[in-house]
């Protein structure tokens, strides 16, 4: 498969807007509490960043990497941990925060294995949800954009590593090499 265009699908103006109004709702949910993020890489990155610059209470910021699918294409079902957390989280106020989430399988993972730290509370915020890919229920509580089934990149989304950098969210049409 081949990139033969990226049409734009949200604007960097409406991406902006909607994380600001993302930030003002988690800050009223927060009242005053230190929010411990953690970020999902490599794509929950930029959203992570614009979230945390709009957030009006005490931000402490992690990053974790999983994933379910090692070398291969289709998901081995097991989830591989390849960075973690530096901190512990018992008794802290935890956002995990995420680029996009569709099948919900290896964020689901990741929700168990962090419940078990015993972290005060334990909440998601997606920039990109896609109900339409979930096979596993995941309890989303701040979605910035609800998506059809569709191939999307820019603002940390990638296709094989590139397209991340765009500012824009974009849907991909591919054509056959």
């Amino acid at each position: 498969m081949k990139v033969k265009n990226i049409r734009k699908y949200l604007t960097e103006e409406q991406i902006t807007e909607r994380v600001k109004a993302m930030g003002e709702q988690i800050s009223k949910d927060y009242g005053g509490e230190t929010v411990y993020l953690i970020c999902i890489l490599k794509g929950g990155v930029f959203f992570t960043c614009e979230l945390a610059k709009r957030l009006k209470v005490p931000v402490s910021m992690d990053f974790m990497a999983a994933s379910s699918y090692g070398n291969e294409v289709k998901s081995s079902g097991q989830l591989m941990i390849t960075k973690d957390l530096d901190d512990d989280i018992d008794g802290r106020h935890c956002l995990i925060v995420e680029d996009i989430i569709d099948s919900g399988n290896t964020l689901s993972k990741i929700c168990g294995l962090l419940a078990a730290r015993n972290p005060a509370s334990l909440k998601i915020a997606t920039l990109l949800d896609k109900p339409d890919r979930r096979e596993v229920d995941v309890e989303v509580d701040y979605t910035g954009f609800v998506v059809p089934d569709k191939f999307i990149v820019g603002y940390g989304l990638d296709y094989a590593q590139k397209y991340r950098n765009l500012p824009y969210l974009g849907e991909v049409e591919f054509v056959d090499e």
